[in-house]
């Protein structure tokens, strides 16, 4: 079903993207609309990250609160319009407390370590969300009291794809046919498999459900709306429209504002070529907001409206490749001196997708190979796009890719013909739904990333993304779930059964992880999760990287300069230099 009008009129809005391209503040000015056209209204956070209570200026939390007082104070209108706020991280340790309680003073300290640490990654955190995600698609009390329910990000494709996986757990993980990743999340699954099934039931009725892909007009966020609605579509969820959030009004006399503004359009016109999938969905767009859209009032002007075309743009300036580079370059300077003090290191561009990691990690491993340094620069991003021509402009350095589906197939098959070949047919066919999940496919790109790892003993090696923290703790544990990874990945350990993977990170003088961000609260957020999660394995970022940051841009347009100081007020907030114990550096708009 093409939606066309706006706001879609369905039981069930279920708004997803990427950090940071503005899913909050969409759902937020929708509820708003709804409820203000006499609709009763619940508005359902499940993002970590969630700012709605500061949207709208009120406490809110895991409870349904009331709005309507507020909005009436400060809008004048009367309206029946409610909102909860599901923190996922409370979620998630109720659920690991649910399956660990029974048997916490029964298990030996280090097989509940164990335990704990099987319970700690993200597929916990998308089930135990999962589970009070469904309150509010199947309850009859909460179901019947709202005309609408909408919910700021609804499920991924991974977490129906684990909801969706063979009912009969109990037998399943008997056999021993699970990926062990995964089977710490699962085991609380089979009594709530009926519930689940109505829930997905819900998501695939497009006269119930309308879901809504929010991203920016740029490639990599327009990628993963992409891969989210092939991913959603596999499993029946078929996403019907596309709302491109944030666009650049027309620029003034200013060259920078004038070739950003170019460029989302030519995004936008090459829409039908770029992503034909997302082509198909009804298009929306939203200008972009000076400032961070906060109040009732702000929400008031988050107004999507269907996008037509912009016919008969000038050509779009191009840009030097070279010349960005130097000055992605020339902004991280320092960092360049740090790494290449004390020999060869291993140097981690990590972070969410989409905000410049590649860029860093180019920009770096060309920095060093000017110096006469032998580098050796590679990614496990399945949606790099590493210049593979840099070895041919810097002597000394090399470019290699790691293709996830590549080596999760090698995976897969080397499970099957080992451990698969003693299954019988449904535990076979078990097994091989199982291999499907992400779980697996963490696994099965450790064992590239670890030979890579082993090249900084001859040169320096700059990775383009790199394992979380809970993979590397998984695959660093004791016991027989640590044998078993082991042998299934082919990975090596040392003598005190430690990782020499883990080990090389570990320590300071070998490896220099840096996070890459963007100006923007949600992906540093994210990006804090992400040193929070990397600090249980008991690695140390040596450095933050602001990307894409205005503050470091010359410009004479009214308007990028308020979103310049919107963004230094942000970097402040959340980075201020007397918390931080380790240096910020900022790379200017390229």
């Amino acid at each position: 079903m093409l939606l066309s009008q706006w706001p879609p009129t369905t039981k069930f809005l279920m708004f997803t993207g990427k950090g940071g391209v503005g899913k909050t503040t969409v759902s937020c000015a929708t509820a708003l609309s709804l409820a203000t056209q006499g609709r009763k209204v619940l508005l359902v956070s499940t993002d970590p990250a969630s700012n709605v209570a500061q949207v709208f200026g009120q406490s809110i939390g895991p409870e349904i609160t009331a709005l309507g007082e507020s909005v009436a104070r400060e809008m004048g209108v009367e309206v029946r319009l409610d909102a909860i706020e599901i923190d996922p991280n409370m979620e998630a340790e109720k659920y690991r407390e649910s399956i660990l309680a029974p048997v916490r003073h029964l298990l030996p300290p280090e097989v509940l370590r164990e335990s704990e640490e099987t319970l700690s990654g993200s597929c916990t955190v998308e089930v135990a969300s999962f589970n009070r995600f469904v309150d509010f698609l199947v309850s009859p009390n909460i179901v019947d009291a709202y005309d609408h329910i909408v919910f700021d990000t609804a499920p991924t494709g991974h977490t129906l794809r684990l909801l969706a996986l063979p009912g009969d757990w109990s037998s399943f993980i008997e056999k021993g046919t699970g990926d062990a990743s995964c089977l710490g999340p699962l085991s609380g699954l089979d009594k709530h498999r009926q519930t689940y099934e109505d829930a997905v039931n819900v998501l695939k009725d497009p006269a119930l459900t309308t879901l809504v892909l929010v991203a920016r007009a740029q490639d990599s966020t327009l990628q993963e709306a992409e891969r989210a609605a092939s991913e959603l579509s596999e499993l029946g969820v078929n996403p019907q429209a596309l709302v491109v959030n944030a666009l650049l009004p027309e620029a003034d006399n200013d060259p920078l504002h004038r070739r950003l503004m170019l460029g989302e359009q030519h995004v936008l016109n090459g829409l039908a070529t770029t992503h034909p999938t997302l082509n198909g969905m009804g298009c929306f767009t939203i200008p972009m907001n000076p400032e961070p859209v906060m109040g009732l009032k702000g929400l008031t002007t988050v107004a999507p409206e269907p996008h037509e075309g912009v016919l008969g743009l000038e050509e779009l300036p191009s840009s030097d490749a070279t010349d960005i580079n130097e000055a992605v370059q020339a902004a991280l300077f320092q960092a360049t001196e740090q790494i290449i003090e004390g020999g060869p290191k291993v140097v981690l561009a990590m972070g969410k997708g989409g905000v410049g990691k590649t860029t860093v990690a180019q920009a770096l491993a060309t920095s060093v190979a000017s110096k006469g340094l032998p580098v050796l620069l590679a990614t496990t991003d399945p949606a790099s796009h590493l210049d593979m021509t840099l070895p041919q402009k810097y002597p000394g350095l090399d470019v290699v890719s790691i293709d996830p589906r590549k080596v999760v197939e090698e995976y897969r098959q080397e499970v099957l013909n080992t451990k698969g070949a003693v299954l019988d047919a449904d535990g076979r066919a078990q097994l091989i739904e199982d291999l499907a999940s992400p779980c697996t496919e963490e696994v099965a790109v450790f064992r590239a990333f670890s030979a890579v790892l082993e090249e900084s003993d001859q040169r320096w090696v700059v990775i383009d993304t790199a394992p979380t923290g809970h993979t590397l703790l998984l695959l660093d544990a004791t016991g027989s779930y640590h044998r078993e990874l082991m042998r299934q990945s082919g990975a090596t350990e040392e003598s005190d059964g430690t990782l020499t993977a883990l080990m090389r990170l570990r320590d300071q003088s070998r490896t220099f992880p840096i996070l890459v961000t963007l100006p923007e609260s949600t992906p540093i957020l994210e990006a804090k999760e992400l040193s929070d999660d990397l600090a249980r394995a008991d690695i140390t970022p040596r450095a933050w990287v602001i990307n894409q940051y205005l503050p470091m841009n010359q410009t004479q347009s009214t308007f990028l300069q308020q979103r310049a100081a919107a963004q230094r007020n942000t970097v402040e907030r959340y980075l201020a230099t007397d918390q931080m114990r380790i240096p910020v550096w900022e790379i200017p708009v390229a």
